[in-house]
């Protein structure tokens, strides 16, 4: 494909013959829905329509425009669920393909622009997918009944296949032509949850992304190959902050391969035939930089500034009663550290992306996780007009937070490159493991204080201080920072779960040339292990078991008070221990707007070192619409948050990351990884998400195990080789 045909790219989205196409728009929450149906005539292009969630075509297959991107969280089979599920069709005709880049049209109903985060996928596509499913059906049957000339009241739908009492039946595709040129109806019913089929049912829907990743045949944007194409690499400051000086090309162009290096904004670009001459190249390269602006601190430096600032007066985040008052006059404080290092979001697909343009328009092709923001500056960089770019979304190999950049870091770069080396000539950017554990854009630097008091059994007294850099400040979202507080920074913490009469938080927003980013779970990385770790210290120093001590204190926490107790019914809880060398920690949080809570079994291993034998996990994510997708996304939260915790750590040495790969930046390995068992509590609220927050409890339950082994609570991250 090139540029030239871009639309090319739009009609393959909406491909199909006699198809119906179903739109369920709405792009601000509260809006009024829409529906829309378009016919495509056999063997003539396919028309674009930009609105359509939902393609029936005549080949019979249902095939679901995705506005959130697939990286391995499920929304291709979760949003599929819910138009399947109202469209009574069976999970053998449904297919998922991602929608192109349209905030009118494919809007985060939670943010207002296209985009994935938050957990907010099957969040804020719940009613709006489940819509389009009935609008379909209804348009399917009301198509049946005049084609059978019978009232559409007797026709009924199961698995696919359209009936009448007559004995009359047909199947999605037959109808799929008449019924698009019908009137969309204004209002559909929705199904009562007892009518379910699939949603909440075990078994019934299974991961439409896994056959095309086990063969092979799922498309990555690293597999991408056109005619024409040049790899680019890019040679960046090995400090954050810093700039090309000069630099001399001499020896990199002798490389066979290399095509052409260019000076970008972010450093050198090495234009090549391919990966391995355009990474030669680069390494060929003399590059000089300019440093005067670069950020030189290391990481001990920034906590020994951090540790004095937690000890000033902060900016009040929340407080009730008096908790300085009565910390003053307690007969015995109880003070916890906590260090948190900067952390690299390290998924398997380092950052890549690919640009073909020209006076015409751009087809830019990625793992694109904030499409709007992403659009809005290809369109800019590349001078052209938003309505001439598209942004085709691709399956991402993880992220954790890494491609949803508010500063479109990757699309900058990307649409830098393809300006610097002309029009007509596609690039594909490639970023190497280095390369992304490098790069920055990290979870930030934090540091707790905290302070508590007990007396007669009972907690009297919380106070916190927090030290870290901002995740809003300079990003299109830093209007959601009121009164010097970033929500983000201290979610989780200017609020506990827990009633205690006095308690205060206040944080302290500090500026360092480290550019960070939400990391998967965000504020809860860092407030959830603070919390749940000094909750569990002062709960033992006052005498309390760790599940009643924190039931007592709950109050109306209902829900969080429903999965601690589910969890500890499933791990037949009683007592810490420790027991035969064993012993057991607790970590419950609420994020984004589900339920966790978990008990981690653990040991102390070879060497000292923590070894989690088994983590039990209730969650409560409202209607759990794919059982199976919520257990793997505990598993995979667990897993990951756990690997963090023992040994995730990404430092600084005078401003220069020091970890480059994971020998240095080691991920949790496939023995060490504990049995998991997980309890979905049935709820009647509206889904929330599980990508995300499956992670903060882990730590601290871990922790407090190790507490009840003997060992202090880790306080600095990761418990194992940490640095600080």
């Amino acid at each position: 494909m090139t540029a030239h045909d871009i639309s090319l790219s739009r009609r393959n989205v909406l491909k199909g013959a006699g198809a119906l196409v179903i739109g369920m728009s709405l792009p601000q929450a509260g809006r009024a829905q829409s529906g829309a149906a378009q016919v495509f005539k056999p063997g003539g292009p396919a028309a674009f329509a930009p609105n359509a969630f939902v393609r029936i075509a005549a080949d019979d297959t249902v095939t679901v425009l995705v506005k959130h991107i697939e990286f391995g969280q499920g929304p291709f089979t979760g949003l599929a669920t819910l138009v399947a599920e109202e469209l009574d069709a069976d999970w053998a005709q449904m297919r998922a393909e991602h929608a192109v880049s349209d905030p009118k049209l494919y809007a985060n109903l939670a943010f207002g622009i296209q985009g994935t985060g938050g957990s907010t996928a099957i969040a804020n596509s719940y009613e709006q997918m489940r819509k389009a499913g009935a609008t379909a059906r209804a348009m399917l049957v009301q198509a049946a009944a005049e084609a059978w000339k019978v009232p559409a009241g007797e026709i009924s739908v199961e698995k696919g296949v359209l009936r009448h009492g007559s004995g009359k039946q047909g199947r999605f595709g037959e109808f799929a032509e008449a019924a698009s040129k019908l009137q969309a109806p204004a209002e559909v019913k929705l199904k009562d949850p007892a009518q379910f089929k699939l949603i909440g049912k075990d078994g019934t829907t299974p991961r439409l992304d896994s056959q095309g990743k086990s063969t092979g045949k799922a498309q990555f944007t690293i597999d991408i190959h056109t005619p024409e194409m040049l790899t680019v690499v890019v040679a960046r400051p090995p400090r954050f902050g810093g700039k090309v000086a000069s630099f001399d090309a001499t020896e990199a162009k002798k490389v066979k391969g290399v095509v052409d290096i260019k000076q970008i904004p972010s450093g050198v670009a090495v234009y090549a035939t391919g990966t391995w001459p355009a990474l030669k190249g680069r390494e060929a390269l003399k590059v000089t930089w300019d440093e005067s602006g670069a950020e030189k601190r290391g990481s001990r430096e920034l906590f020994a500034e951090y540790r004095k600032l937690a000890r000033t007066e902060g900016t009040i985040a929340g407080k009730h009663g008096d908790a300085e008052a009565v910390l003053a006059k307690a007969d015995k404080v109880i003070e916890a550290e906590y260090a948190f290092p900067y952390l690299a979001h390290a998924p398997m697909e380092p950052l890549d992306g690919y640009l073909e343009w020209n006076a015409q328009g751009a087809l830019a092709r990625l793992g694109s996780q904030l499409q709007t923001i992403d659009h809005q500056v290809i369109a800019k960089v590349l001078g052209l007009g938003p309505e001439k770019v598209t942004v085709e979304t691709m399956l991402g190999g993880g992220s954790f937070g890494r491609r949803a950049q508010p500063s479109s870091e990757l699309a900058v770069e990307l649409a830098e490159v393809a300006k610097a080396i002309g029009p007509n000539r596609p690039v594909k950017l490639v970023r190497t493991r280095e390369d992304d554990l490098s790069g920055g854009y990290y979870r930030p630097l934090f540091l707790h204080r905290l302070r508590g008091a007990v007396k007669d059994g009972k907690i009297t007294a919380w106070s916190a201080s927090l030290v870290g850099q901002s995740f809003l400040k300079g990003s299109p979202f830093e209007a959601m920072i009121k009164d010097g507080i970033d929500p983000v920074m201290v979610e989780g913490a200017n609020e506990l779960p827990y009633e205690i009469a006095d308690f205060r938080c206040d944080l302290h927003t500090v500026d360092v040339g480290v550019p960070t980013l939400w990391w998967r779970s965000v504020g809860h990385t860092h407030t959830g292990y603070a919390v749940e770790c000094f909750i569990d210290q002062l709960l033992q120093a006052a005498g309390q078991d760790p599940v009643a001590g924190r039931l007592a204190l709950m109050g109306k926490q209902q829900r969080l008070a429903n999965v601690l107790k589910a969890v500890a019914d499933l791990a037949k809880w009683n007592g810490p221990g420790p027991v035969n060398g064993r012993a057991r920690g607790v970590g419950v949080v609420e994020s984004f707007g589900s339920y966790v809570a978990q008990i981690a079994e653990v040991s102390l291993g070879e060497g000292g070192e923590p070894k989690v034998h088994k983590v039990w996990c209730a969650v409560d994510c409202g209607v759990a619409v794919n059982p199976d997708i919520i257990r793997a996304q505990m598993e995979g939260g667990i897993g990951f948050g756990l690997g963090h915790a023992l040994y995730g750590e990404l430092t600084l040495d005078q401003g220069k990351p020091v970890q480059g790969n994971f020998d240095s930046y080691r991920s949790l390995r496939i023995n060490e990884m504990p049995e998991v068992e997980v309890r979905i509590v049935a709820s009647t609220e509206k889904p929330t998400g599980v990508g995300e927050p499956g992670v903060p409890p882990i730590g601290p339950a871990v922790a407090n195990a190790l507490a009840r082994l003997g060992r202090e609570r880790p306080l600095s991250l990761p418990m194992v080789g940490g640095t600080v």
